[in-house]
């Protein structure tokens, strides 16, 4: 389970071989890669190229994609998930049949661009951010079927995961305080029906709420929408009975100066959903004599 206070997450290996092999499954389906069995099936080496900075996400998603089409595959990296990455510096190396790496190709560069992207995006965030206290946060507005994957890339550029789906945390927003009949009901109902070990927060758009949220015995509140100086008067009413999370109209421009408000929390969901992937470049330069352990 994740929490909002997991600074590197773990995804596991089933996750990303389904995520690998559905993303196979969209090139080759039932069918051969007619353009690979063009070329004779050597063994060649090839090597993936930052065509710009980056922050480097998707080692394993690379690994699995050659990995599933040539079990024999090597991979050989030059950095770790998490590294600072300069322009025309080669990232890693493959040793594998020249027919797997061609099928496999796109399916690698895509993870690798996209969730590059996604740390990359995320560690400005956390460097603009680095004077003050703050958590940089995502959230579930996530590309469908990468909900793991971004929010691994999220925690290994420093950020932090909210909630991975319905199942691990409440987030009580406006339409179930509407559903519920009210701010006190909706409190009472989560703090009823939850299990001990779920965090509980709710959403307010006002002092006026913040304050009811908060004589009902809501311990994590999120400010949806409110501009720096009503956030600011949110941290003076809250004066540390709870955690306070800003969202909401928050991007590079501004992101520091929500953090100065004294907020512990600011979520983003365009860490997730408004990603530019990161241009990569992989070239088969040789023949290899040697092929994996295998």
């Amino acid at each position: 389970m994740i929490t909002e206070t997991s600074q590197q997450l773990i995804c596991p290996q089933h996750i990303i071989n389904l995520q690998v092999s559905n993303a196979l499954y969209e090139d080759s389906l039932v069918f051969p890669d007619y353009t690979a069995n063009l070329v004779e099936d050597n063994i060649v080496s090839a090597t993936i190229t930052a065509k710009e900075g980056l922050i480097l996400c998707g080692k394993q998603w690379v690994n699995q994609a050659f990995l599933t089409s040539d079990k024999c595959a090597t991979i050989l990296w030059n950095f770790n998930d998490g590294d600072s990455i300069k322009s025309g510096t080669i990232i890693c190396q493959i040793v594998a049949k020249a027919r797997s790496i061609l099928t496999s190709e796109r399916t690698a560069l895509n993870f690798l661009q996209t969730l590059s992207g996604t740390a990359t995006t995320v560690k400005k965030y956390v460097d603009a951010t680095a004077s003050t206290k703050v958590k940089i946060m995502d959230t579930r507005k996530t590309i469908p079927g990468l909900r793991y994957a971004q929010k691994y890339a999220v925690s290994t550029a420093g950020g932090y995961n909210q909630r991975v789906g319905l199942y691990d945390g409440v987030l009580i927003k406006e339409n179930h305080i509407a559903s519920c009949g009210g701010i006190k009901k909706a409190l009472q109902q989560a703090f009823l029906n939850t299990p001990k070990h779920i965090p509980i927060q709710i959403e307010v758009e006002n002092t006026a709420q913040l304050s009811e949220a908060l004589d009902n015995g809501a311990k994590l509140i999120l400010l949806d929408n409110m501009n720096p100086t009503q956030i600011k008067e949110c941290v003076s009413i809250t004066n540390g009975r709870a955690e306070l999370e800003a969202s909401g109209n928050i991007d590079l421009t501004n992101v520091l100066e929500y953090a100065q408000t004294g907020v512990n929390r600011i979520s983003i969901g365009g860490l997730t959903k408004n990603i530019t992937a990161i241009d990569l470049s992989l070239r088969i330069y040789s023949s290899s004599l040697n092929h994996g352990l295998c």
